[in-house]
């Protein structure tokens, strides 16, 4: 088995002082930026990953998914426009050793890292992991009730055995939050 870790949009925006900020968002970052710290200095035989991977919200034009009065559930206040400083990973996060990195959401909506693209080939996630032999892969970041949500699904979905690291996420409300774990334990998604 090959496991892989994906690292959920911690990025500025998502984070205290953010245009969308997630309340515990930069200790989120912090504590990722700590288990990818460890990873990266350890031996590669040692190591409990054999690639650490990074999406982000990477938005150019994407339609209604911006307002001006936005609904919190399919339009949102502007955030992750590329070319800002919210489109950055969280200072919290170093280092950033990433493996690859996945843009979602230039022009439309796109809450899973599965539909994205990598920097390098453009390749999306699902045939990035499976070309390296990845057959299990841990999921973490911000927010729990939504990209996390929808990338965890997604990964089970394209077939990979997906637990949710909970203890590394952080999410936009309670209700929403305890909903997206209870849809994540019944389609077969481990949460530790």
């Amino acid at each position: 088995m090959t496991r892989a870790l994906i690292v959920v949009d911690v990025q500025n925006d998502f984070c205290e002082g953010g245009s969308l900020a997630v309340s515990g968002g930069a200790d989120v970052a912090f504590r990722i930026g700590e288990l990818v710290h460890k990873w990266h200095e350890s031996e590669p035989d040692e190591r409990q990953y054999s690639h650490v991977v990074a999406t982000r919200d990477h938005h150019i034009d994407p339609g209604d998914h911006f307002s001006d009065e936005p609904d919190f559930v399919n339009s949102w206040p502007r955030h992750c426009v590329a070319g800002t400083d919210g489109v950055s990973f969280h200072p919290n996060l170093d280092p950033q050793p990433f493996d690859a990195i996945f843009d979602k959401g230039e022009y439309e909506a796109a809450y899973s890292g599965f539909e994205g693209k990598s920097h390098e080939g453009g390749r999306g996630l699902a045939e990035w992991l499976r070309e390296r032999g990845v057959t299990e892969v841990d999921v973490c970041g911000i927010a729990t009730d939504y990209c996390v949500r929808a990338t965890a699904l997604d990964a089970r979905v394209e077939g990979f055995s997906t637990t949710v690291l909970t203890g590394l996420t952080a999410g936009v409300a309670p209700g929403s939050t305890e909903q997206a774990l209870s849809d994540l334990r019944a389609a077969g998604v481990t949460l530790t």
